[in-house]
């Protein structure tokens, strides 16, 4: 080979190397340095926090001595009216002169009860009761008798007319706030002289009081 072809063949391979060196980079064909850049991966957003439930409300619990339609604190809530079948009843002859009598009833059961109002009274045969006399204490007011006590009301008469019927006993039901039947109590009353005058008082808690009214 000339000198002058050997002289060709380097510059051309030289050439070749210069185009190289002077060739778009890795970084040029991926866009390089100024071209679009892959978009960051938006960050995970944080978890919030569980809010803590609240603590349940702890549920009351019921009173001692509560009963559904509700307890009472009062003494007297369980305490019935007195009926025929709890006691025992006498009359004594107060006053002679107008057949007057005291009426006596006394619990003989083992369980309180309550004397309500007025007893009714009915003579022997005779059609009809003694009117009522006086006004008779509201049921919450109204005597409790314990087992063994007693109870008074007064039953007065006047004097004899001529107009009315004697009687030899009386009998006496108690006022129960109920159609419930009681079985009449009876006592003896010899001679009683009956007329419209004859009236009954409420029950009371003292003989006295319960002839006086």
């Amino acid at each position: 080979m000339s000198t002058v072809r050997r002289a060709a063949v380097v510059l051309v391979a030289v050439s070749a190397l210069a185009l190289t060196a002077c060739g778009p980079s890795d970084d040029d064909a991926a866009g390089g340095a100024d071209g679009p850049s892959a978009s960051p991966t938006k960050a995970a957003s944080p978890t919030k926090p569980a809010t803590p439930s609240k603590p349940a409300k702890p549920v009351a619990s019921p009173s001692k001595g509560s009963t559904g339609g509700g307890s009472s604190s009062d003494p007297d809530y369980d305490v019935f009216p007195c009926s025929t079948h709890d006691l025992k009843f006498t009359a004594t002859l107060a006053e002679p002169t107008t057949s007057s009598y005291l009426l006596k009833i006394t619990n003989k059961g083992t369980k309180a009860c309550k004397a309500l109002g007025h007893p009714s009274v009915t003579f022997g045969e005779l059609d009809g009761q003694a009117n009522q006399r006086g006004t008779a204490p509201a049921i919450e007011k109204a005597i409790r008798l314990e087992p063994g006590k007693s109870a008074y009301a007064g039953l007065m008469g006047g004097a004899n007319d001529g107009k009315g019927k004697t009687v030899n006993s009386i009998a006496m039901t108690m006022d129960t706030e109920s159609d419930v039947a009681q079985t009449p109590l009876k006592a003896a009353t010899p001679k009683l002289y009956v007329s419209p005058k004859n009236s009954v008082t409420a029950w009371m808690d003292n003989a006295e009081d319960a002839l006086s009214l």
